[in-house]
């Protein structure tokens, strides 16, 4: 089985995934991690020097590399994964696949993110919070008809980390 976790930047993916994945003793992959280590190099690199389309079809590439395993894994995707080329429709194709949108509010989101944009390569050039909040709102607003196509959404807002591990083992029973 595959668990694969989707959602805005900063939503808590992979955070939320190393914590199911010791629960349910699967193996845990960050889609982006996974991206840098056979690339060597890190996603902000990979767009600064070979650009953003060249970024989204290794990361179809590798998605479906992954989504072929056998392993039982707990997938976190990179923010945009779902939305672009047939990723979406590549996740949906496997039955074994569970994919799970972490929902997190703008102002939640705004806040987490501000503090580290400068590793994160699509707002990095962002100057205020403000700025940002505008920034996401726009991206949920284009992103939100790929992400409610998930499996199960868990509104992760005022819920702790076990909250959020403990809504998705309850979808999985």
């Amino acid at each position: 089985m595959i668990v694969a976790l989707m959602g805005y930047m900063g939503s808590g993916k992979s955070t939320i995934g190393k914590d199911l994945a010791t629960v349910l003793n699967y193996k845990f992959l960050d889609l982006d991690s996974v991206i840098s280590e056979y690339e060597k190099s890190s996603i902000s690199d990979l767009f600064k020097s070979k650009g953003e389309i060249y970024f989204r079809k290794k990361e179809t590439y590798y998605l479906d590399k992954i989504l072929n395993s056998e392993d039982c894994i707990i997938l976190a995707l990179g923010g945009g994964t779902p939305c672009y080329a047939n990723n979406l429709e590549l996740l949906e194709t496997y039955s074994k696949v569970s994919t799970f949108y972490l929902k997190l509010s703008i102002p939640r989101l705004s806040s987490r993110l501000f503090k580290e944009k400068s590793t994160r390569p699509l707002i990095d050039h962002i100057k205020s919070e403000e700025e940002l909040r505008e920034f996401i709102g726009k991206h949920l607003f284009e992103r939100s008809k790929y992400y409610s196509q998930a499996n199960y959404i868990i509104n992760t807002d005022g819920k702790t980390q076990q909250d959020v591990v403990e809504a998705i083992l309850m979808c999985l029973i």
